[in-house]
């Protein structure tokens, strides 16, 4: 064998051990953060769609009579919005931002921007810690992630369940939040 094709395997060899060592270290904060987030903003964006909205599901069949076979379910937590809302609830992750506790100096990302309708409540800034467009990017890639890996699981359960969401998801679901992290549901 020639020295050449020996180093190249080498080479092979090294990178493969590289790439696997780095593949499966995800920071678990980091996706905890995201995962929360994503509960937080679903939750949020379901409770402002009007609770009275409808949409017909179902395959429109006829029944022996001739008349037609629907069935109405609440919009807001319907396949069609939830996948909606969905594709865009990543974008919201530029108003997170890195908090540390003052009392237990854990780290999490939390919600630093107040929405719209919040009568102008703001968190004490003293706790966050902004670092720039580098910790929301990093944020946005995680939230993206999750909603990929597991977009069809999180449509599950929010158009069925509306408690312990966060949890279900961050915790059982995808396992991103391990232990107490996994248990808070208040972002």
């Amino acid at each position: 064998m020639s020295p050449w094709i020996i180093q190249a395997g080498l080479v092979l060899l090294l990178l493969s051990g590289l790439l696997k060592t780095t593949e499966g270290k995800k920071d678990e904060m980091l996706y905890c953060s995201a995962c929360m987030a994503i509960a937080d903003e679903l939750n949020y964006s379901i409770s402002q769609t009007d609770p009275k909205r409808t949409i017909d599901v179902g395959g429109f069949r006829l029944k022996p009579d001739g008349s037609l076979t629907d069935k109405k379910v609440p919009f807001a937590r319907s396949e069609t919005q939830l996948t909606e809302l969905l594709e865009g609830v990543c974008n919201s992750m530029s108003d997170y931002a890195l908090y540390v506790d003052p009392d237990t100096k854990d780290k999490s990302y939390k919600r630093f921007a107040p929405r719209s309708n919040s009568g102008g409540d703001f968190p004490d800034f003293n706790n966050f810690k902004f670092d720039g467009p580098e910790g929301s990017n990093a944020l946005k890639f995680a939230c993206e992630t999750i909603v990929e890996e597991l977009e069809d699981d999180i449509i599950s359960l929010f158009g069925h369940e509306s408690e312990h969401v966060a949890d279900k998801l961050c915790g059982k679901i995808s396992g991103h939040c391990k232990g107490s992290q996994g248990q808070r549901s208040e972002l």
